[in-house]
């Protein structure tokens, strides 16, 4: 696996690589979900290559980009066994030189959810995003499911940037008691870990319920937000049932939705989701 980190060094070593390219973008400290997204572009594409950059313009003051988990050394051992090709682990300085001041943003998509909590991280993803793909020139990408409001949001952009990449959306990866793997989850105590697993069931309950023929959306959500509050360890933060695509919130389930939420166990941010309606 070639590890590049200048720009120039990056694009050099990228005009080698057979076509066509996958590329999985990451901030790095590397779970299975990760993987599964380089296990996909492997059978797609010729070549794969995979970035490692903690985004700065992402966080918001309060957040936790100082205490972002971090292990390089651990992180290449798992992406030279996924037959990565080359990844690019920029600096800051790199991504954001000096005077840097243009941004990209995708309006309608980020007001909401995520977008509505965290003011201006939708602007600093898509803006490396669009970074990374410039640099790249990958003809596929590869996001997960579990951040299915970003992947929207990039879905969006490369439409109306046009920018030349199929999105390849991948599916959540779990732990066996159903918590989607994250790298945030390293923060949870015994206690939290095992309350973690709310996520999963009030989900699960939403979509038992809708395959049982419940098509009203606020009866999906008020099922999720009583079993979430439920768990005296969990602060619920949002429950959405919207549109697959536009993420405007239904009245009633007629095509793909995506149930969706955000809930604090303890101190630690978890999002997840399941679509239905396929």
């Amino acid at each position: 696996m070639k590890i590049v980190t200048t720009l120039s060094e990056m694009r050099i070593e990228r005009s080698l690589l057979p076509e066509p390219v996958g590329f999985v973008p990451t901030m790095g400290y590397l779970h299975a979900g990760h993987i599964s997204l380089v296990k996909a572009a492997r059978i797609d594409c010729a070549s794969v290559v995979a970035s490692i950059f903690v985004n700065p313009t992402q966080f918001g003051p309060n957040e936790d980009l100082a205490r972002y988990p971090r292990d390089l050394p651990r992180d290449l051992a798992l992406l030279e066994a996924a037959r990565v090709d080359m990844l690019w682990s920029p600096t800051v300085e790199v991504m954001y030189p000096s005077g840097f001041q243009t941004w990209v943003e995708v309006e309608g998509l980020t007001r909401s959810l995520e977008g509505e909590l965290r003011p201006g991280h939708f602007r600093g993803v898509t803006t490396v995003v669009a970074k990374l793909f410039n640099a790249v020139s990958p003809d596929k990408a590869y996001f997960g499911q579990k951040d299915a409001q970003q992947a929207a949001v990039v879905r969006r952009m490369v439409r109306d940037l046009d920018f030349p990449i199929e999105v390849v959306v991948c599916p959540i990866m779990r732990e066996a008691d159903g918590l989607a793997m994250s790298s945030r989850n390293v923060y949870l105590n015994p206690a939290e870990r095992q309350a973690a697993t709310v996520l999963f069931r009030a989900l699960s309950a939403a979509k038992a319920a809708y395959e049982s023929g419940e098509r009203n959306a606020e009866k999906l959500r008020t099922l999720v937000r009583e079993i979430v509050t439920a768990e005296s360890l969990a602060k619920l933060q949002y429950i959405s049932c919207a549109d697959y695509d536009t993420l405007e919130e239904l009245e009633t389930v007629r095509a793909k939705a995506l149930l969706s939420m955000a809930v604090l166990i303890g101190k630690t941010r978890l999002i997840d989701n399941f679509v239905v309606g396929l």
